[in-house]
C-alpha cells in the first residue's frame, strides 16, 4: 500500500469531501474514490459507509485514520528532513487563528521567522475558536492560537501572552473621567456590549462579573472583537476587551481603556492566549523553530496593568504599552 493512496484517503477524511481530498492530491475525484476502495478491498473491511447522507466512517474507518496520519506524517517529516540536507527549507506553516489576532499583529513574528529561517512561510487562516480546534484535531492546520485554551488529550496547550482586560467606552463616558481604576462592580446597569454566548471569552466574563457582583444590562452580542468597538464608538454601550485589541482607537482617540481595579489584591483579569497543536504529533522542524520564536518573544510579556506601579494603575486613560509585540 503506497503513502499516496493513505495521503489521499487521509485527505477525504479531513475534507470530509472526496472532491476536495482528491483535489489535494492532485488526482480526479474517480481516482480519490477508486483508491479508497482499492484499500477497503485490501483491508477487506468498509472504511467509509457511503449508504449514509453525508457518508461516515466506520469504526474500522475511524482506527484507520488515525493511524494513517501518523504514517503520513511520519513519512513527510522523513522527505523534508532529507531534502533539508540538500536544500533550503519550502516549508510552509499552517497557522489557524482566532480573528482578534490580527495579521498586522502577527507580521514581526513572521518577518522575524522568514529572516532567520530563510525559505519557510507562514499561511494564516482566520476562524472561530471551536473551528481552530478542530483543525489541529484533523491535521489541516499545524498550529493554533487561541483564547482560553484547555488541554486536553487530543491538544497540546503552551502558553503565549496574558492580554490585560479594560473597560472600554467613548471619551464623554463618565468613566473616562476619572482620576482612579473602575471596580468591575460599578459596571452595573451599564449597557454592556459583549461576546457572543458560544465563544470562551464570553464564559469567562461572565463569571468574573457574576464573581464581582456586576449585573450589566446586555444590550448586544457579537462573535468578533471589531464589531463590539464599532457599537461602542456608535454609543451603544461599554464593553470589557483586551487592552491590545483597542491600541489603534485609543491612539487616535476614539475610544478610552479604562483599568479595571482588582479586588482585595487579586490578579489582574487577564485574557491568555495560547499556541495549542496536535497531542502526541511530531512537530516537523521548522513548525518548532516558529513555536520557539513565538515564545521567545513574549517570555517577558506581562499584562501592563500587573506590572504597573499604583500611580499608574489608577490611571483611567491607559497608554496601550506592552513589552512585546501584541496580538
Amino acid at each position: 500500500m503506497q503513502v499516496e493512496a493513505l495521503s489521499i484517503f487521509c485527505d477525504v477524511v479531513r475534507f470530509q469531501s472526496f472532491s476536495r481530498g482528491a483535489l489535494a492530491n492532485s488526482v480526479s475525484q474517480s481516482a480519490a474514490s477508486q483508491t479508497i476502495r482499492q484499500i477497503e478491498k485490501q483491508l477487506g473491511t468498509q472504511l467509509i459507509d457511503r449508504s449514509k447522507r453525508p457518508w461516515q466512517l466506520t469504526s474500522e474507518g475511524q482506527t484507520f485514520f488515525k493511524g494513517c496520519q501518523e504514517i503520513v506524517e511520519r513519512y513527510h517529516e522523513l522527505e523534508e528532513a532529507v531534502q533539508r540536507s540538500q536544500e533550503p527549507t519550502t516549508y510552509t506553516i499552517r497557522l489557524a487563528s482566532i480573528y482578534s489576532i490580527r495579521r498586522p499583529d502577527l507580521s514581526s513574528y513572521i518577518n522575524n521567522f522568514s529572516r532567520s529561517v530563510p525559505g519557510a512561510s507562514v499561511n494564516v487562516q482566520y476562524m472561530r475558536p471551536d473551528e481552530v480546534c478542530a483543525n489541529i484535531k484533523n491535521g489541516q492546520s499545524d498550529l493554533g492560537l487561541i483564547s482560553f485554551a484547555n488541554p486536553s488529550r487530543d491538544l497540546t496547550v503552551v502558553p503565549w501572552q496574558a492580554q490585560a482586560m479594560v473597560i472600554t467606552c467613548l471619551p464623554s463616558h463618565k468613566f473616562a473621567q476619572r482620576s482612579t481604576a473602575v471596580g468591575p462592580w460599578e459596571l452595573s446597569g451599564e449597557p454592556f456590549i459583549t461576546f457572543d454566548r458560544q465563544l470562551p471569552i464570553r464564559r469567562e466574563l461572565d463569571r468574573y462579573l457574576k464573581r464581582h457582583g456586576a449585573d450589566v444590562s446586555i444590550v448586544a452580542e457579537f462573535d468578533n472583537i471589531e464589531n463590539i468597538k464599532e457599537a461602542v464608538e456608535d454609543g451603544t454601550g461599554l464593553a470589557v476587551l483586551p487592552q491590545p485589541s483597542v491600541r489603534r482607537e485609543v491612539q487616535r482617540e476614539s475610544l478610552i481603556a479604562v483599568s479595571i481595579d482588582p479586588l482585595n489584591g487579586e490578579a489582574p483579569f487577564v485574557r491568555p492566549l495560547s499556541i495549542i497543536y496536535r497531542r502526541n504529533r511530531r512537530l516537523n522542524p521548522t513548525v518548532s523553530k516558529f513555536v520557539e520564536l513565538l515564545r521567545l518573544a513574549n517570555i517577558d510579556y506581562e499584562p501592563t496593568l500587573e506590572k504597573a506601579a499604583p500611580s499608574t494603575r489608577n490611571r483611567s486613560k491607559q497608554k496601550l504599552v506592552t513589552t512585546g509585540p501584541s496580538s
